[in-house]
C-alpha cells in the first residue's frame, strides 16, 4: 500500500555533512540543525541546539540535561547521520531517511508547534528495515476519517493473513477504537477478543524500570550502586564491581544477551526463574567498558530483576504484581508459566523457514517463564491502564513525561505502544504474529493521527 506524500524529493548522494533538501519549512530547518549538532559530537552544541530549537513546553516535559543523556546513548550507538533523502514534508512535520554511522537506516521525524515560532515539540528516530519501500502516512483530516482508515487497514491486513491481534486507540476524550482481529488459536479457530492476553515481549522492561525507581525512591537502592553490592556472587567479578544500576537501566553496562547458542541448547521448560537465566550470559566478558557505549541488553534487565528480588525480599513476579499491576487495576497482566492453563491467552505463530512459509506455533522457542527482560502477558485495556497511571503520576517513571514509544518482539510475538502527552493520543497494538506486525500497524496508525 502506498500513500501520497505532501512532497517527495529525489534521493541525494549521501554524505556526512549533507542536509535534507533545503526549504523554509520549520520542521525541515530544525531537523537539519539537529543532524548537524548530532554529528558534531559536542555536548555544548547539542545543549545549544536543544535550548534554541525546542519549545519551552517540550523542555519542561523533558529537560535539557535528560535530553543530553539520551543524546550520549544515541551517539554511542548510531555514531552519525548521513541524509539519504527527504521522505515527506507536511506543514508541521518533516521525515527524512538517514544512514547511521553504524550502518542502520533510520527514519528521522521532526514535529513542530502549529503556531509561530513553530519550535520543535519532538524528534523521533525509527529503525527502517526496508528503506527502498519506506512509507510515511499523512495525517487524516479528523477522527472520523482516521478511525475509518484504521479499521479498513486492519481488516485488509487480517484478510491477507498479515495481522492477528488487538488495536486500541485512546485520546483525552476516552477510547476511540478498540477491536480484535484474527485468531488466538488457529488450530481450534478461537478468535482473538478485545480482552485476549498477548505476550508483550520486551515491553515488560518498562515495568522493571518502574520497579527500580520505586525502590530508589524508598531509599533501598541508588542508581549508582554496583551489581556487587546486591549480588556479591555475580559470576563476572569485573561486572559486579564496575556496572551500576544506572548502566543496566540505560543499557550502557556492556552485559550482553541471554539469547544465543546457550539458550538454544537449554531445555526451555527449565528456565523458570530469573536465576535460571544467569548461566546463559553472566560469566561472559563485558562487551565494552561500562558507560562508554550503548547496546541492547536483555541480560542487563535480568540482572535488574535479580536486584529487585534481593532488595525487596520477594520474587520479581510478585513484586511487580503487587506494586504495579494491582494498584493500576491491571488484573489480566502477569508472567505466566509456559505450561500454565491460562484462559483467553493468545498462542504465538511464527513463519517457518520452509518454502511454503506456513505459520507455526512458537511454543518451542518460549522459556518456561518470562523474565524481568520480557515475556509477560497483558491485554490492550490493561496497557491503557498502565499509561493512564503514568499520566496521572500514580506510577513514576522519570522519562515518561515526554511519552512512551516502546515495543517488544520475538518469533510469534510483537507489541507496540505509543503515547504522546502533547496530543493526548495513546496507540496500543498487541499481536501473536512475528515482528514487525505490531510495529508496522502502530506506525501507520500514529502517522494517520489527526494533527
Amino acid at each position: 500500500m502506498t500513500v501520497a506524500f505532501a512532497a517527495i524529493f529525489a534521493p541525494a548522494a549521501p554524505g556526512l555533512g549533507q542536509e535534507a533538501e533545503s526549504t523554509d519549512r520549520p520542521a525541515t530547518v530544525h531537523l537539519n540543525a539537529y543532524i548537524e549538532a548530532f554529528n558534531s559530537g559536542s555536548l555544548d552544541r547539542m545543549k545549544a541546539f536543544f535550548e534554541a530549537h525546542f519549545a519551552s513546553s517540550a523542555l519542561k516535559e523533558t529537560p535539557v540535561a535528560q535530553r543530553l543523556a539520551r543524546y550520549q546513548g544515541g551517539k554511542a550507538q548510531l555514531k552519525s547521520f548521513a541524509v539519504e533523502k527527504t521522505v515527506s514534508e507536511l506543514p508541521f512535520q518533516t521525515s527524512i531517511l538517514a544512514r547511521a554511522g553504524n550502518g542502520d537506516d533510520i527514519l528521522l521525524r521532526a514535529m513542530v508547534e502549529k503556531t509561530p515560532p513553530h519550535k520543535l515539540v519532538a524528534i523521533f528516530a525509527e529503525l527502517v528495515e526496508d528503506p527502498a519501500n519506506i512509507d510515511v502516512p499523512e495525517p487524516k483530516a479528523d477522527e472520523k476519517e482516521f478511525i475509518a482508515a484504521v479499521r479498513g487497514f486492519l481488516e485488509e491486513r487480517t484478510r491477507a493473513d498479515e495481522f492477528s491481534g488487538v488495536a486500541l486507540i485512546a485520546a483525552d476524550s476516552g477510547v476511540l477504537f478498540h477491536e480484535a482481529y484474527g485468531n488466538a488459536d488457529r488450530e481450534m479457530k478461537i478468535p482473538n477478543r478485545k480482552d485476549t492476553k498477548f505476550n508483550l515481549g520486551s515491553i515488560n522492561k518498562n515495568f522493571t524500570r518502574v520497579a527500580i525507581h520505586q525502590l530508589a525512591r524508598q531509599g533501598k537502592l541508588s542508581l549508582d550502586d554496583s551489581i556487587g553490592k546486591f549480588l556479591p556472587d555475580y559470576p563476572n567479578a569485573q561486572a559486579a564491581e564496575k556496572v551500576t544500576v544506572r548502566h543496566l537501566l540505560n543499557m550502557t553496562s556492556g552485559i550482553g544477551d541471554f539469547f544465543g547458542s546457550r539458550y538454544d541448547a537449554t531445555p526451555k521448560e527449565k528456565i523458570r526463574t530469573l536465576q535460571d537465566y544467569l548461566p546463559l550470559f553472566a560469566d561472559r566478558p563485558l562487551e565494552f567498558e561500562p558507560g562508554t557505549n550503548n547496546r541492547y541488553s536483555n541480560g542487563g534487565y535480568v540482572v535488574l530483576g535479580l536486584i529487585i528480588e534481593k532488595v525487596s525480599g520477594v520474587d520479581y513476579y510478585s513484586f511487580v504484581r503487587e506494586n504495579i499491576f494491582k494498584p493500576c487495576g491491571m488484573l489480566n497482566t502477569d508472567s505466566f508459566a509456559r505450561d500454565a492453563d491460562v484462559p483467553n491467552l493468545a498462542r504465538g505463530y511464527t513463519l517457518d523457514d520452509e518454502p511454503a512459509r506456513a505459520r507455526v506455533l512458537n511454543h518451542a522457542t518460549l522459556p518456561g517463564r518470562g523474565s524481568s527482560a520480557g515475556g509477560g502477558y497483558s491485554t490492550a485495556e490493561d496497557m491503557l491502564k498502565y499509561v493512564l497511571a503514568l499520566k496521572d503520576k500514580k506510577l513514576d517513571l522519570p522519562d515518561a513525561a515526554s511519552g512512551l514509544g516502546i515495543a517488544g518482539g520475538a518469533p510469534g510475538i510483537n507489541s507496540a505502544l505509543e503515547w504522546d502527552p502533547r496530543s493526548g493520543y495513546i496507540v496500543i497494538v498487541l499481536t501473536n504474529f512475528d515482528p514487525p506486525t505490531a510495529g508496522q500497524a502502530a506506525r501507520r496508525i500514529v502517522g494517520w493521527l489527526p494533527q
